[in-house]
């Protein structure tokens, strides 16, 4: 029996790929992978590796998540690498536990190669830290899927909350937080597409939010707290330098 490796991917720029995975996917017989990793990390397997799309966007899936891991059980058993590859980190929103836990009961060998997430790539790309002194001393990542019940009280003195998922549910997140005692003046940021030639940042604050929500393209992280305004400085700055050049 072969040896399934759960391989984060990243947030979507190659070249924050770990090492390790790079070297995994050069060498994988298949690969199991998602909707948000790139083509360039596509690329990198050999040119007889099986490459499989078992992804899932905007409520489209193409595979149950039970014929996932059916797939990757079959395949142990026929090939020596199997990787299951994903966007950002395997155990973040990307239902690595419920494979894990499914292949150990299989008796299935099992790595776990971390990825960057999304939840703090997201922001560092938009100059954004999740934490800073005297600004924010803790963050939560949370879900912003609507099926998933989020009690948002619970996250009404976290410092930075980092939503996932969440474009869909933009308005009724902030109405939520802010029912839950959020200032309705809190900053707030998307980024969209990060990490990508194409990642875009929206701004806003919690109180327009939930009023009259901006326009804003999925894939975005959402991110919600006062270190927001330093990002948005930084890039105001510098966008007024490349204009005065």
């Amino acid at each position: 029996m072969g040896k399934v490796y759960l391989v984060g991917g990243g947030p979507g720029d190659p070249d924050l790929l770990t090492i390790k995975a790079y070297k995994i996917l050069k060498e994988a017989d298949v690969v199991l992978y998602d909707a948000l990793v790139s083509r360039e990390i596509l690329k990198l397997t050999k040119p007889d590796c099986l490459r499989i799309y078992v992804g899932k966007r905007d409520g489209r899936h193409s595979l149950p998540q039970e014929e996932i891991n059916d797939l990757l059980l079959r395949f142990s058993k026929v090939y020596d690498k199997v990787v299951r590859l994903k966007g950002g980190d395997p155990f973040v929103f990307g239902r690595g536990g419920e494979e894990l836990l499914f292949l150990k009961e299989k008796g299935v060998e099992v790595e776990v190669v971390p990825g960057v997430t999304s939840a703090v790539a997201a922001p560092s790309f938009a100059f954004i830290p999740v934490t800073h002194r005297g600004l924010a001393s803790s963050f939560a990542v949370v879900t912003g899927h609507p099926n998933r019940g989020v009690d948002w009280s619970a996250f009404s003195k976290v410092d930075t909350l980092v939503i996932l998922m969440g474009v869909k549910s933009r308005q009724r997140i902030a109405k939520e937080l802010i029912r839950a005692g959020r200032n309705p003046e809190e900053p707030v940021a998307f980024i969209e597409k990060a990490t990508t030639p194409d990642q875009r940042e929206v701004f806003t604050t919690l109180g327009e939010l939930a009023e009259n929500p901006p326009e804003v393209e999925t894939p975005a992280v959402m991110v919600i707290g006062k270190v927001v305004d330093l990002g948005r400085e930084v890039l105001r700055e510098a966008l007024s330098y490349e204009q005065h050049r």
